[in-house]
């Protein structure tokens, strides 16, 4: 869910994952990709198996992006300098996140990943963003599906769904070889390509061959959805295990017992253990239900840490302190941010 950025599939699609595209001329033979270190500043740290951290921040609902770089600023200064910006989460209207991440990469230190959700936009419109993205010099892709607009205040509002998140990848990675869909060369992008997943699925087999077929169609990395329960996540990593993908860990810290239930009951894909939601229960609301929220969520973090490639930290109403706060328990891991 990622504060409603939806990082797995929950749409029962019509379309096939990527669309039939001919042509009568040869296709050109791919170019070799450029590797993933000289690509971004992500991607040389996986490369070079160094942990990765990114936090999630939500575009703004207006134009004024002051107090988000304020954010980033802060998390900057407590040594995070990748961010995630998500792609209308929860089906909501805000700020176009290419715009968020173009003027972050221009006007701070930080370096953004951009989510690209095959919701709102046609399949023409994809390849136009991609192109675009690479313009505007943004490297860091999460290839997304994209939360139904019924969720959102605009259930009216048309999806378009023409590929899903693995028609997406397809089509980026080809991009990235020098091959647009249509088999078409083309200047070749450079996109570091993570995608979504889903340790605790109710449909864990689905979500297992989903995974595979998104490595085949080119992602590069994973960000999970959050995890609370440690034997649902050691259960997923040794899973996906033989894909070889590198895993940045999804850490949701609570906010309340509301959020907490919320989040159990609402979310597809979100289980948060009895005795989670019973030490929330107990806290309620305020600030101590952020404090035992973020310690729940460094007991999440630090039973894992050694197993994972990074964090993603998602914190509720963009409470960097609490996303700095939870990383505290992985500084071991983090080392020096350059």
């Amino acid at each position: 869910m990622l504060r409603g950025e939806n990082l797995d599939e929950r749409i029962a699609l019509d379309t096939p994952a990527s669309a039939s595209i001919t042509t009568s001329t040869p296709k050109p033979a791919p170019v070799a990709k450029l590797p993933l270190a000289e690509r971004s500043r992500l991607g040389a740290r996986i490369a070079r198996g160094e942990w990765a951290v990114s936090v999630e921040l939500t575009a703004p609902a207006g134009s004024d992006l002051t107090k988000t770089k304020q954010q980033v600023n802060e998390l900057i200064a407590g040594g995070v300098d990748v961010v995630n910006i998500a792609d209308g989460p929860r089906a909501s209207a805000r700020m176009a996140n290419v715009a968020v991440c173009a003027r972050l990469a221009g006007e701070t230190q930080v370096e953004p990943i951009l989510h690209v959700c095959a919701r709102d936009r046609s399949f023409l419109g994809l390849i136009a963003h991609l192109l675009g993205a690479q313009a505007l010099g943004l490297r860091n892709l999460v290839i997304i599906t994209g939360d139904p607009p019924k969720m959102g205040d605009y259930p009216f509002s048309t999806p378009v769904y023409d590929v899903d998140s693995i028609g997406l990848l397809r089509i980026a990675a080809g991009l990235n070889a020098g091959v647009d869909p249509a088999g078409k060369e083309c200047e070749p992008t450079s996109f570091v390509l993570a995608t979504g997943a889903e340790p605790a699925a109710h449909d864990r087999d689905r979500e297992l061959r989903r995974l595979e077929d998104k490595k085949l169609a080119g992602a590069e990395l994973v960000m999970t959805q959050p995890v609370y329960d440690p034997r649902t996540l050691e259960r997923f990593l040794d899973d996906v295990g033989p894909l070889g993908l590198p895993i940045m860990v999804g850490i949701l810290p609570l906010a309340s017992h509301r959020n907490a239930e919320f989040l159990h009951n609402e979310v597809p894909g979100m289980a948060i253990p009895t005795e989670y939601r019973e030490r929330m229960a107990k806290v309620g609301g305020g600030p101590a239900a952020r404090a035992e929220g973020i310690k729940i969520a460094q007991e999440a973090l630090a039973a894992v840490k050694h197993r994972v490639a990074g964090a993603y930290v998602m914190p509720p109403f963009n409470r960097v302190d609490s996303a700095l706060a939870v990383l505290e328990v992985a500084r071991d891991r983090m080392g020096a941010r350059r």
